[in-house]
């Protein structure tokens, strides 16, 4: 049986201790400004994936995956001593595409908005074609009933 709390909890950890001991362990100057954005187990506690992202271009970004790749033996190390539990999971790193797909639909976004008001602007000076009410209400037909009945 699966006891996704206890995942859950594994993984906060897991995110914490890397977060605060990354440049510790990884001790290069060339590594980037880098934010763990989350840690998923499974559900056997014996994977773990951390998302992290890199602030700078994509250089800093290749330079970094290749420095995490290189100390990922001495982070579940350090992960291993801080959890207390009798496997330690491995760890996996992955590059959270979070940050890009938010540019994008804030791009998206702001199409949409100049979009909606050029439709606005295009409709503001526009009149009906026909009637502005092009409906029969029941005021009409009684009009019309009375019209009828003068005739």
């Amino acid at each position: 049986m699966v006891d996704t709390g206890r995942a859950r909890r594994v993984a906060e950890r897991i995110k914490d201790v890397i977060a605060e001991n990354l440049d510790a362990i990884v001790k290069d100057p060339d590594l980037g400004f880098v934010t763990i954005t989350d840690v998923r187990v499974t559900g056997d506690l014996q994977q773990a994936s951390v998302f992290y992202t890199v602030f700078g271009d994509d250089t800093q970004r290749e330079h970094t995956a290749r420095l995490l790749a290189k100390n990922t033996g001495k982070l579940r190390s350090l992960v291993g001593k801080h959890l207390g539990i009798r496997l330690t999971p491995s760890l996996e790193f992955h590059l959270d595409a979070l940050p890009d797909t938010a540019a994008h639909i804030d791009d998206l976004l702001k199409a949409a908005r100049e979009h909606d008001a050029e439709v606005a602007a295009s409709a503001a000076g526009a009149v009906y074609a026909g009637d502005a009410d092009p409906y029969k209400h029941e005021d009409d037909e009684d009009e019309l009933a009375g019209q009828r009945a003068d005739a």
